[in-house]
């Protein structure tokens, strides 16, 4: 397996700013780089390059460093040893790891997905709109106001808003004539993805994010599905544990770096 991130050689090229937030590397009129900046709901910066040659990726990023107020961000896969080496050496730190697991389907492995007593599992497909947007803001909230959006991991984006795109999507938990719970999962690809698991502080550790986890896996199976996808941040210990219990294997890491303000 070739490891290898950069071609050798340094090609003479030209930094040009492009669009807002938008760099190319030119050499004469060719495109040997791009180098962006996104932000993200949350409100930080993160910063993206795509680069073939080394040089063409340290000028692109001392362009975007010097140009971009900070703190600034990146997300790397940990096992891309090259590009790691290449932030770290522009400055950028480690600031926390993700794991990502595989998960499996089989309820054999995961377990049923029994409830505790007094509160059911309502399928993905019958879930009621109004219900779901309103424990979703409660969710969102509660974990806004504990460890903050920023500590999820990377894919569980936030939006200002309404952040329900696709009710269809979730199955929820129920209780007591209101949703306590959700889990949403996404299928894009091959591996469907866990997007969100979450309940309500009030209702947690009883077992109902299991069950929903369970039931959403279970469901997946039937559908001939073998395992899906999920992140966990690594000093999310309660997540870390959830996703293990039921026989998830870690499977990568992604780390993110920041480079702090001067």
């Amino acid at each position: 397996m070739n490891t290898l991130r950069f071609t050798a050689g340094e090609p003479a090229v030209k930094i040009t700013h492009v669009a807002p937030r938008l760099w190319h590397a030119l050499d004469d009129d060719r495109v040997t780089g791009r180098a962006e900046a996104t932000t993200r709901p949350d409100g930080r910066v993160f910063l993206s390059v795509d680069a073939w040659h080394r040089s063409v990726f340290d000028q692109l990023v001392h362009t975007m460093l010097t140009t971009l107020p900070e703190p600034l961000h990146t997300v790397v896969d940990e096992t891309d040893h090259e590009l790691l080496a290449a932030w770290r050496q522009a400055g950028l730190t480690i600031r926390r790891r993700e794991w990502e697991y595989v998960v499996p389907t089989d309820p054999r492995v995961t377990g049923p997905a029994l409830p505790p007593p007094g509160v059911t599992l309502v399928p993905a497909g019958t879930v009621e709109d109004g219900p779901l947007r309103e424990v979703d803001r409660v969710v969102r909230a509660e974990v806004e106001a504990s460890v903050g959006w920023q500590e999820m991991p990377a894919e569980v984006l936030v939006r200002p808003g309404d952040t329900i795109v696709d009710p269809a999507r979730y199955a929820v938990a129920a209780e007591d004539g209101e949703y306590v719970g959700l889990v949403r999962v996404v299928q894009m690809t091959r591996l469907p993805r866990i997007g969100l698991v979450a309940v309500r502080t009030a209702r947690r550790r009883r077992g109902i994010a299991r069950a929903l986890l369970a039931h959403s896996l279970g469901v997946l199976h039937r559908a001939g599905i073998e395992a899906a996808s999920a992140e966990v941040n690594e000093a999310n210990e309660a997540a870390t544990a959830l996703f293990e219990s039921i026989g998830a294997r870690r499977a990568n890491s992604t780390l993110e770096l920041v480079r702090h303000g001067r």
